[in-house]
């Protein structure tokens, strides 16, 4: 088939499908993001119109946001989705870089298509071209090989009959899932060469479930039944291979407590008796107590990132490490016994060796009475006050106002720790995503298009301050206008109060995060006035002044997205200094002369470095 090379990576796409989680074939390639340039719009942009039919194009408003929301569609349908972004050269293709190191952070997978530079160089330096004075070979878009998992410069166009089926395999490979960056330099863009027709004929790519050796999970299986205080912790593999039921299933049969990752929050149903909570710093103190007095932690698709482990302070310095990773990467981390698998594979291996084996129905309880304690704290935090409500007001309002299967998101400031500490989940399918593996403020109104797109079930709610919104809010309109319903609630707290948390509570002095404290030429500084701002770009706006108005707020806002096809913004103003306390210990630089610096010495020597293999 002779085509171009634009073409032919555009009937490639069409022809990629995937199995869902519960069996439906869908297309892998669902949405392209873009916006066009010189860099991409004939080359490109041409083989998409020639194609608008059969694989939708969204007009984005900046790189970074489209891009931001082709990786929240891809955690919406649990990695079984893949968005693309397209750009033109220079800053366009750079603008993009961000979410490419959300999505490596995260292993969520994405499809960056950038326009370069020409391979000819016959009218160089183009317009956006960045030179280096030695190497002629450079672009800007060498910048995304530090945070894709798989990168390749196309400069001729059959190179693309070998690269593809390696952009396949990362994008639907659990233990590599994450980003491919093509650059397309817009002359081989418009090339044309005789492809195979069998590169274009349709492939469904289903699951990919490795088996565990039998050996290792022989050895698991042994040191399970040598604990007596087992722990389990779900991370975003047991999402991502759809066996959080199976998970539970294997924790009821073995009676071992239950802890979620921030990634695996909403597998477990909330009042489960043996879910102990969240586990770490934006976790819960019941899963941390527990975590504490474990002998034996079974780590299930989770890499244990630092506010899991809460530095790796969190469990005994003696305790026991077993970790199920369909990544062998992070299967071997911190010395963990390493059985290389997926996630429901494993457990359900792990029945026939452990037989009728359960833990002391003692260790099994306290699971539930742990937990019944954290829950008191929340109902204390949540129940109502007078003046401004706090964030764990905001976010208990909106748990009791939501139905099960709707879909909920933060990604920074001091949510994250409000929303995963305090949010009580129906169980079944996951429905929430926080984006901590990369915190990126702005995700939360950019990602929330995306996944607006991909979560069917039920209302996408996302949940950010007033410095995220600043941070990234054009996607607000790329969804107004695509129609797509989505409701924000935007807590304006006057800054970044989260990070002045911190800098004030170490010993430092406040200092440019709330505006009281940035630098001004001005005698009164402007606020912003968020509600008009939101309305400009589209948007239905409600706003509130208290916990009930709020109530009353996010509850019309529901009611109108869903109308109007459209996304609906909640204004309120709230607290800025009411915070979830975890107590768990998180290890940040603090100079020596500061008020906080004798407790960072007092913790440092708890942390667990080397757990033993």
């Amino acid at each position: 088939m002779k085509l171009t090379t634009a073409q032919a990576l555009v009937a490639w796409m069409i022809a990629q499908h995937s199995e869902t989680l519960d069996g439906r074939e869908v297309p892998l390639f669902p949405a392209v993001f873009a916006i066009f340039g010189h860099g991409n719009v004939l080359g490109l942009g041409t083989a998409l119109e020639e194609r608008r039919d059969v694989i939708p194009v969204w007009r984005g408003h900046t790189e970074q946001g489209m891009a931001l929301a082709a990786v929240g569609l891809a955690k919406a349908t649990h990695r079984r989705q893949v968005g693309v972004a397209t750009s033109s050269i220079g800053p366009g293709a750079l603008n993009m870089v961000t979410a490419a190191g959300v999505a490596h952070a995260n292993r969520l997978p994405l499809l960056l298509l950038p326009g370069d530079t020409f391979v000819s160089r016959a009218p160089d330096p183009v317009l956006q071209q960045v030179e280096h004075f030695d190497d002629a070979t450079a672009t800007v878009n060498d910048a995304f090989r530090a945070v894709s998992r798989y990168f390749d410069r196309i400069t001729r166009p059959e190179q693309l009959i070998a690269t593809l089926p390696q952009v396949a395999r990362v994008l639907t490979d659990p233990a590599d899932a994450g980003p491919v960056t093509l650059a397309l330099p817009q002359d081989v863009q418009a090339e044309t060469f005789d492809f195979p027709e069998t590169l274009f004929e349709p492939v469904v790519h289903s699951i990919i479930r490795a088996r565990p050796d039998h050996r290792l999970l022989a050895e698991a299986a042994r040191a399970l039944r040598a604990s007596s205080r087992p722990l389990l912790v779900l991370g975003g593999g047991v999402r991502y291979s759809g066996a959080g039921q199976r998970a539970v299933e294997f924790a009821e049969r073995h009676g071992i407590p239950i802890t979620e990752t921030t990634a695996g929050r909403t597998l477990v149903r909330h009042d489960h008796p043996l879910y102990a909570g969240p586990l770490g710093i934006t976790g819960s103190s019941s899963a941390n107590t527990l975590a504490a007095e474990a002998d034996l932690v079974l780590a299930v698709g989770t890499r244990l990132q630092d506010f899991t482990t809460a530095s790796w302070t969190v469990f005994a310095p003696d305790v026991r490490l077993v970790s199920i990773n369909a990544a062998r990467f992070d299967a071997v981390k911190h010395g963990a016994l390493a059985v290389v698998a997926d996630a429901g594979a494993a457990l359900g291996d792990l029945v026939a060796p452990l037989a009728e084996w359960r833990v002391d129905s003692a260790w099994s309880s306290r699971a539930a009475a742990v937990r019944g304690e954290w829950d008191t704290y929340i109902d204390k935090l949540r129940a109502p006050t007078a003046g401004l409500a706090s964030y764990a007001q905001i976010v208990g309002a909106v748990n009791d106002l939501s139905e099960p299967t709707d879909y909920v998101m933060t990604a920074s400031g001091g949510l994250p720790g409000e929303l995963v500490g305090g949010w009580r989940a129906h169980g079944g399918e996951p429905t929430m995503d926080v984006e901590y593996g990369f915190s990126c403020m702005g995700y939360e109104l950019a990602g929330a298009w995306g996944a607006a797109m991909g979560h069917r079930r039920g209302l996408v709610t996302t949940m950010l301050g007033d410095g995220s919104y600043l941070m990234l809010n054009s996607e607000l309109f790329s969804a107004a206008f695509a129609g797509h319903p989505l409701v924000a609630v935007v807590c304006d707290n006057d800054g970044y109060a989260v990070i002045a948390r911190l800098q004030e509570n170490q010993g430092g002095s406040p200092f440019n995060n709330f505006y009281t404290d940035c630098r001004s030429n001005h005698p009164r500084p402007p606020r912003v006035d968020f509600a008009a701002h939101a309305h400009s770009l589209g948007c239905a706006v409600f706003t509130a002044a208290d916990l009930d108005g709020f109530r009353h707020a996010y509850a019309r806002a529901r009611e109108v997205a869903v109308q109007q096809s459209r996304p609906a913004v909640v204004v309120v103003r709230t607290q800025p200094s009411s915070w979830t306390e975890a107590g768990a210990w998180w290890e940040v630089g603090v100079p020596e002369h500061l008020a906080g610096r004798p407790a960072y010495d007092e913790a440092k020597p708890g942390q667990v470095r080397h757990l033993r293999s």
